[in-house]
């Protein structure tokens, strides 16, 4: 019989080592303890128990009662249904693949400013700059890249003003575990905080209000989900970039993902890569996650479909339309019905679908469930 109070040995057992664990650190920010690390070597993006206090596969505070990881991991046990419920009032249903919504558009920024440095439509930069401009938010945890950027590495950062939104903005197509800004951005004395992330990691927070993780919980007060089949370990840029094509990673200027593997070189140069050469570089952490569409994310964007400097719009909740209504009112982006372009509703729904179909037959099975019809 399963413990009545779960902590790092299920977690451990359960997701981390049974190919479940995307990597996303929520367990590794919810410690209490500091008894939890996180590897990003080597392809790794996974969590670990530190020597000190039970060692790697036990936890002293876990057999005293402590259970912050397991209530913070948003794969453990049965997270789906427990996330639609405490979202949406209900479990969603079998249609519903892409997960529950109340509205579907076309957005993006007015500002040229953030619309050109943005991905796409520039949406999510807009909503972090309007939400800290209007006192929504006072922190936001997103992606960057290390140091001048020229290795691509991504890292989790911090961002409390437009210029730190707009150094940051565009895609990365390798990992950041964003949640690990979070204790940098408490340290700057943020209280409502925005996450930014894929799947995986939008659904921390919602995961760990159902759970009743604590201050942190609470603080994670927005989530901006990003549409995401996948993404890649960094020695895609020596082994694949480089070594076939002559990209050095010092040479990129910018990514995008529109069917192939779309580089641009800082001297103007373009290439374009099929995705199928990219496949051997997948993050293990991808390959059993079934969120294709950050589907427990406040709002939910990406740039899939006919019209490239539009960002597709997923809003699931009340949070998302108010946040969504106040930028429309106040004139800081342009919407159109996501029914103006049916072929991203239909990619949309196509990718959603095979990304449940990762989730393995051998764990708990909600994510597995496939709708009835087709669309």
């Amino acid at each position: 019989m399963p413990p009545e109070k779960p902590h790092w040995t299920e977690l451990l057992t359960e997701v981390v080592t049974s190919g479940l664990c995307t990597g996303c650190a929520a367990c590794v920010v919810a410690c209490p303890y500091d008894v939890l690390s996180y590897d990003d070597t080597g392809g790794k993006y996974k969590p670990f128990h530190i020597d000190a206090d039970g060692g790697p596969d036990s936890c002293t505070h876990g057999v005293k009662g402590c259970t912050m990881c397991t209530r913070a991991c948003p794969r453990f046990r049965l997270w789906e249904p427990e996330i639609d419920t405490h979202l949406h009032g209900r479990e969603r249903t079998e249609e519903e693949v892409a997960g529950i919504s109340s509205d579907v558009l076309l957005v993006r920024a007015t500002d040229p400013e953030v619309h050109a440095a943005g991905q796409d439509g520039g949406l999510v930069s807009a909503i972090l700059i309007w939400a800290l401009e209007n006192d929504v938010i006072d922190a936001a945890l997103v992606s960057d890249l290390e140091g001048d950027g020229s290795t691509w590495k991504a890292k989790p950062a911090v961002a409390t003003t437009r210029a730190e939104v707009l150094a940051a903005a565009g895609s990365r197509y390798t990992y950041s575990a964003n949640p690990l800004a979070y204790p940098q951005a408490i340290e700057g004395g943020a209280e409502r905080i925005a996450l930014v992330g894929m799947g995986c990691q939008a659904s921390a927070p919602a995961m760990m209000q159902s759970r009743k993780a604590g201050k942190i919980a609470r603080r994670l007060s927005l989530t901006i989900g990003l549409l995401c089949s996948k993404t890649f370990d960094d020695a895609i840029f020596p082994e694949l970039f480089e070594a076939k094509y002559g990209i050095a990673r010092a040479d990129i200027a910018k990514m995008n993902i529109k069917g192939v593997f779309q580089v641009w070189t800082k001297d103007g140069g373009f290439h374009e890569i099929p995705l199928k050469e990219a496949h051997a570089w997948t993050r293990e952490g991808c390959t059993t996650c079934p969120d294709f569409a950050a589907e427990h994310a406040d709002i939910s964007t990406g740039g899939i479909g006919s019209f490239h400097d539009w960002t597709l719009t997923i809003v699931r909740t009340d949070k998302g339309r108010a946040l969504l209504d106040g930028m429309i009112a106040a004139g800081a982006v342009e919407t159109r019905p996501g029914d103006d372009d049916p072929a991203a509703i239909a990619l949309l729904h196509r990718l959603a679908r095979v990304s449940r179909k990762r989730w393995p037959e051998t764990a708990v099975p909600m994510p597995r469930r496939m709708p009835a019809v087709t669309t």
